[in-house]
Formats: structure tokens, sequence, C-alpha cells
């Protein structure tokens, strides 16, 4: 992989626009050979959750959810915000595949190393 890249996160579906285009790109990333990282926090964190996003369809795009199987399928990785996970009282055991949830520590791990990062 030829450097690595970060999507960064906050919107599930209060706003399954930027969802959706943050997929969008971080496949580009993955295609594009770079190591790259979705990072959800917030209410991002939701997409997280098995079949929370199947009903996310946004027109002109893929399903979420497709975005996201086809986003792990290929080696990217899901960090998922811990404290925003707990907050929230979801499942730890019904995660989607490529989903970890991890410390903030970890993202600042993959940052420190130079990756570009966007934001939704």
């Amino acid at each position: 992989m030829a450097g690595s890249f970060c999507v960064n996160l906050t919107y599930a579906k209060n706003d399954a626009d930027k969802a959706t285009v943050a997929f969008v790109v971080a496949n580009a990333a993955l295609a594009s050979d770079k190591d790259t990282l979705v990072f959800l926090s917030t209410e991002g964190v939701r997409l997280a959750v098995r079949g929370y996003a199947d009903d996310v369809h946004e027109p002109g795009f893929m399903p979420l959810s497709d975005l996201m199987a086809n986003f792990a399928a290929a080696g990217g990785q899901i960090y998922v915000c811990s404290p925003c996970f707990k907050r929230r009282e979801l499942d730890e055991g019904a995660l989607v595949d490529g989903a970890m949830i991890v410390g903030g520590a970890k993202l600042v791990e993959f940052l420190s190393g130079g990756a570009a990062c966007v934001s939704w």
C-alpha cells in the first residue's frame, strides 16, 4: 500500500447522505491502494451494529450496507470509538465485518504515521 488514509465519520441515519459519501470515499481510497481506516464516533458508531444500515440507500449511490461490506471485504478497517459506543448502549456482539471497538489511542497511532484524514 502506498500511504494511508482516514475517513472520520460522525453521522449515521441522522445524515445518511454524509454517511454514504464517507464510505464511497473510503472505498475509493482503498481502490487507490491506500491503507484505509474509517473511524466512527458520536452518532456514527451506530453504523457498526449489524443490520443498522440495511435500510439506508441514498439516490444515486449503492446501499450503505453494501458500501460498508465492500470496504471490509477489500481489507478496510473500521475503528469504533469505545466511549461513544458504550454511551449509546449498543451491542458489542453484533459488530459488522471489519469493525473493531477501540480507544482514541488507536486513531492517534494510525494518524501519527502521516495519514491524510477527511471528516464528515
